[in-house]
């Protein structure tokens, strides 16, 4: 741990976005010791005019188009997390790439160090360590006047594998580990990918906000409104319901299959893929949307299976889930398919299924297994995968590199 450093996160997901994510929940932990500054990820004039009545537009309009109030502190936590809101940017993913694309992202860019060198001169800041959490898009070559300490990208998803990050993200992430100091993978195989681009790979895993979760094994919790008055026994899926990840034939055997109990399932849906196939019509299945971290233990106790259906392809090959940590810390008996290397490490605490079939059956068998005993183990497991923790993973990775600077 150095207390004397700082953080300048720059992250593709939001510090309000819809739900849980590697860099936001990292940065919080930071911010226990370290000042945080963490920058959003742009909206573009796009975003501005299509999405201009949306809440998150609407607090930052002053930010947006003024560049006043950029600065924010978040609710709850830390007076050392600060919030920041760069300009808009202007979209270019719609081009190939050549001339007119490299013309527009470096105008972006230098909004994106006109935003850095701003924090750094509002707020005296002398020694930092830059973070760019999986958004290549920008900044990936810093100009000779900012100068961190170290300069780190980290990745969180195969970026080749998404329709819209695929486009320039694979050629774009590569130039950004090729220049970072060194680069941290979420998953093992993110970390085989990476060090074909970079000898300077770490491997630091996803985790929980333990203690958020595990009030859903110790405290009352108020049942939510989607499962007022139900008395069956409860299937759970919390997360992006990801129409890439997501295996919905497999949702909808466990809708048909396990009739007497309901499916719940909790998270945004961006283009409600569960309606082609017509999840919405099962009387058993309930769609809540998307809801904020901090809501998701009281849906978690109520929950007697909590699963991970993902298929089996080659963006979930690169996936260690946040959920996997979020289940076990509740106590709640877990099935997931085996989509990835990082989720067999969860087989002494998980069910891991190697079937449709297989899922169907150690969903039934989960539930019957379920004793006082066995959820104390989960939890136990769950704590060893917190942020602090890995936040300590991150000091004994970076400390040789900061004293060979």
């Amino acid at each position: 741990m150095n207390r004397d450093l700082d953080f300048i996160f720059f992250a593709l997901p939001r510090w309000d976005g819809n739900y849980s994510s590697t860099s936001y929940s990292l940065a919080k932990e930071f911010s226990k010791n370290n000042r945080v500054f963490y920058i959003d990820n742009p909206f573009t004039i796009k975003d501005f005019i299509t999405q201009n009545k949306s809440p998150k537009i609407q607090t930052r309009k002053s930010a947006l188009i003024f560049g006043k109030n950029i600065y924010k502190k978040v609710k709850g936590l830390s007076d050392n997390f600060i919030a920041v809101t760069p300009p808009l940017t202007i979209p270019n993913n719609f081009l190939p790439s050549g001339y007119f694309y490299n013309a527009l992202s470096s105008a972006n860019d230098k909004l994106i160090f006109m935003t850095i060198s701003r924090i750094i001169k509002d707020y005296d800041v002398k020694k930092y360590i830059f973070i760019n959490s999986f958004n290549p898009f920008y900044a990936r070559q810093l100009p000779e006047k900012i100068r961190p300490l170290l300069k780190i990208y980290q990745t969180v998803d195969d970026i080749a594998q998404s329709g819209y990050t695929s486009k320039h993200g694979p050629r774009l992430e590569r130039n950004a580990v090729a220049s970072a100091d060194l680069t941290l993978a979420t998953s093992q195989q993110l970390t085989k990918l990476m060090k074909a681009y970079s000898s300077e790979v770490h491997y630091l895993p996803n985790a929980a906000d333990v203690e958020l979760f595990k009030t859903a094994a110790y405290t009352k919790l108020d049942q939510p409104n989607e499962l007022e008055g139900n008395e069956k026994k409860v299937i759970g899926y919390v997360g992006n319901l990801d129409r890439l990840r997501v295996d919905y034939p497999l949702l909808k055997k466990i809708a048909e299959f396990h009739k007497d109990k309901i499916l719940l399932l909790v998270g945004p849906s961006k283009y409600e893929t569960y309606k082609d196939f017509g999840l919405d019509k099962y009387p058993n299945v309930v769609i809540t949307g998307g809801k904020k971290l901090e809501e998701l233990p009281r849906y978690l106790q109520n929950i007697n299976c909590a699963i991970i259906p993902f298929v089996c392809n080659e963006l979930t090959k690169s996936i260690y889930p946040l959920k996997v940590n979020e289940y076990l810390a509740t106590g709640t008996p877990v099935v997931s398919s085996r989509f990835s290397d990082d989720i067999n490490d969860f087989r002494d605490a998980a069910y891991l299924a190697d079937s449709h079939e297989d899922f169907l059956n150690k969903i039934e068998e989960a539930i019957k297994n379920d004793n006082e005993d066995n959820r104390k183990l989960r939890i136990q497991f769950a704590e060893k995968n917190t942020w602090s923790a890995r936040v300590k993973s991150f000091w004994e990775i970076v400390n040789p590199y900061i004293e060979s600077k």
